[in-house]
């Protein structure tokens, strides 16, 4: 972290910004302006603007300034976590629907991460991406269920292969709307819908989804039918199971982006990711983690 620095600023015509990151390279484009905009940089006495550009001859003060070494996932205790598995080098976690697994940006203190690393400070150094901590893969914030998390670095890459090579089995229950007599497999290729400001998935990509579900059992909700599916997974598109599920006329309880009717009071969708296959990534054993059933699901 850069802090109560002072420079002088020599050339002309250069951005702020540009002028800050050569300075401080150890910094980032998007730290210097988080800077900018929360006022910790003053030009010559006074607060700096986003875009200014400089003439030459200015002092330059700043306040605060992160460095990328300073882009971690803050502990934060107050988070509470339910574990549901813990060795030496691995963690499974069952996170409530509402809640996001790791934080966009480093101040973000609410998620599910934040409160692994304050009760496991060995996950923070862990993969290839600082805010995620050692966790090996997301699921949506809507979303309640299964996430696992590396403790060591050896499981981090261990568990990372098994994803990308698509042999981890993941099983979730999702409650739709309507009855479903049958089970079957549904498979697309999907990309974002770039008309709309969100991450919805459409047909047409090139991210192959394969996604097989079988009717657990029927329910009746305020006389309207629902069916409760158990759903498998190996491929990890974005909102997969969501957007597949609806193509095919089954919108999951509450996921309105995707098509259902809302429910009043109920917090996320009704998905919920309940166990994951994979081989221990350390021991070699074949392991089966999962997670309780829901409440919307019992």
């Amino acid at each position: 972290m850069i802090a109560g620095a002072t420079i002088v600023n020599e050339a002309c015509g250069v951005r702020l910004d540009a002028a800050l990151l050569k300075r401080f390279p150890a910094s980032s484009r998007a730290f210097v302006r988080e800077a900018i905009k929360s006022g910790a940089v003053r030009v010559d006495g006074r607060p700096a603007v986003k875009g200014c550009k400089l003439r030459g001859g200015e002092t330059i003060v700043i306040e605060e300034l992160a460095e990328e070494s300073d882009n971690t996932v803050l502990p934060n205790p107050a988070v509470r976590v339910k574990c549901v598995f813990e060795d030496a080098h691995l963690l499974a976690f069952d996170k409530p629907a509402g809640q996001s697994v790791q934080p966009l940006s480093r101040t973000e203190d609410s998620t599910l991460m934040n409160g692994v690393v304050a009760r496991h400070p060995e996950c923070i150094p862990l993969g290839d991406r600082p805010l995620m901590a050692g966790a090996i893969h997301r699921i949506d914030t809507g979303t309640s269920g299964l996430v696992l998390v590396a403790r060591s670095a050896e499981a981090f890459a261990g568990l990372r292969a098994q994803f990308a090579a698509q042999t981890v089995e993941k099983t979730y229950l999702a409650l739709v709307e309507g009855s479903v007599a049958a089970g079957g497999t549904l498979e697309h290729f999907l990309q974002p819908d770039r008309r709309l400001d969100c991450c919805k998935m459409i047909p047409g990509g090139t991210w192959r989804a394969v996604t097989t579900f079988a009717p657990l059992k029927h329910l009746t909700c305020d006389n309207e039918e629902r069916t409760l599916l158990e759903v498998k997974i190996f491929t990890g598109v974005t909102h997969q199971i969501r957007a597949q599920l609806a193509l095919a006329g089954m919108h999951i309880v509450n996921d309105r982006l995707y098509g259902a009717f809302a429910v009043e009071h109920q917090v996320g969708h009704a998905l919920h990711a309940l166990a994951a296959k994979f081989v221990h990534p350390v021991s070699g054993q074949p392991m089966e983690i999962r997670t309780p059933y829901p409440r919307w699901a019992l």
